[in-house]
């Protein structure tokens, strides 16, 4: 009767969990608000010494322990494991759930962390985050509060909490990529007109606020129109992309990069006053003039562009003004000797 009694307040406390993480994830994006729910609900469920939840980097090839919880827990927090190492990495390479009741005899278990946390490792559950058929990380619970080790109850329970925290972490990384698609040109990866006009309003009132300055470079591609006349618009559309990378490549840290359209780019430069804005766009001219372009096909072609710049507020009093004042001094380059540089 008592067993029976035991079996069903763990059904009860395991279909709470499960209610509360359905609700949290349809009403929140937060992956940290989320993902610390999960594992606060993985402490109270299953009742382990230390948990933690590892996180696959983009190249799937490390894991990085993003939360953890317990003894020596300082120490491992942003320490990584590649995959196939020790337990958590044979878990993330193989996609399977382990229960290791004694990791001494078991030859995949790696002591580096127990090194690291002086906390002795002795039993483990293990289960991979995984959705749509993709490992996204792990959930690594070591040594039960009390005496009894875990079970296969145990693991089935943490398996189905780490379905919630897999869709959870798809969720937040669709939601951010949606969220850079729509600020980002999808051709060149720089930033679109879109965000160039926000990060214009919100630059600007900054600079009022803190009597600082904003500054832009407006440079247009010179004669760009004969790249796809004589070598193809797909040579011509990837002259583009090259060039993107190049400006994300040289602008300092704060700039923006952004394609304007076309064969236009603009370079928002806030806290910066027009003389270092006209240094930058000498940098920015003779480091495009030196770069050969589409040498993968043997091309290797060499582009010039014009440049115009302005700033605010002393040239422009308005996102307006400062993007027509930088647009018309790159037009006067432009109708004249093209390959130069004028300020408003």
């Amino acid at each position: 009767m008592r067993d029976e009694q035991q079996d069903f307040e763990r059904l009860r406390q395991e279909h709470a969990i499960y209610t509360d993480l359905a609700r949290t994830l349809t009403s929140s994006l937060n992956l940290s608000e989320i993902l610390e729910n999960v594992m606060k609900k993985v402490g109270e469920l299953l009742r382990p010494r230390n948990w933690s939840l590892l996180l696959l980097d983009d190249e799937g090839e490390r894991l990085c322990f993003e939360i953890v919880v317990g003894e020596g827990a300082e120490q491992l927090k942003g320490c990584h494991l590649k995959v196939g190492e020790g337990i958590a990495g044979w878990v993330a390479g193989t996609g399977e759930p382990l229960l290791v009741e004694d990791v001494r005899k078991d030859p995949r278990f790696c002591d580096r962390f127990d090194d690291i946390s002086c906390f002795k490792t002795e039993s483990v559950i293990c289960v991979p985050l995984q959705n749509r058929g993709k490992v996204l990380g792990v959930i690594e619970l070591i040594n039960r509060i009390e005496q009894d080790l875990f079970t296969d109850t145990d693991m089935r329970s943490l398996s189905q909490i780490a379905d919630y925290a897999a869709i959870a972490i798809s969720n937040a990384h669709l939601y951010k990529k949606a969220k850079w698609l729509a600020i980002t040109d999808d051709h060149t990866c720089l930033y679109n007109t879109r965000y160039l006009y926000d990060a214009l309003d919100r630059e600007l009132a900054l600079a009022l606020e803190e009597k600082s300055e904003v500054s832009i470079i407006f440079l247009d591609l010179d004669h760009f129109k004969s790249v796809n006349d004589i070598h193809g618009h797909l040579c011509g559309s990837k002259t583009l992309k090259e060039v993107g990378f190049l400006l994300k490549e040289l602008v300092l840290p704060g700039h923006i990069p952004v394609r304007y359209g076309g064969d236009e780019f603009v370079v928002l430069m806030p806290g910066t006053c027009k003389k270092d804005a006209m240094e930058f766009a000498v940098y920015l001219r003779e480091r495009l003039n030196a770069q050969p372009f589409l040498v993968e096909e043997s091309l290797n072609l060499h582009i010039t562009a014009s440049f115009g710049v302005a700033s605010f507020p002393s040239d422009a009093k308005s996102k307006d003004e400062i993007l027509s004042l930088a647009d018309t001094a790159m037009y006067k380059v432009k109708e004249s000797t093209r390959d130069g540089i004028v300020g408003a």
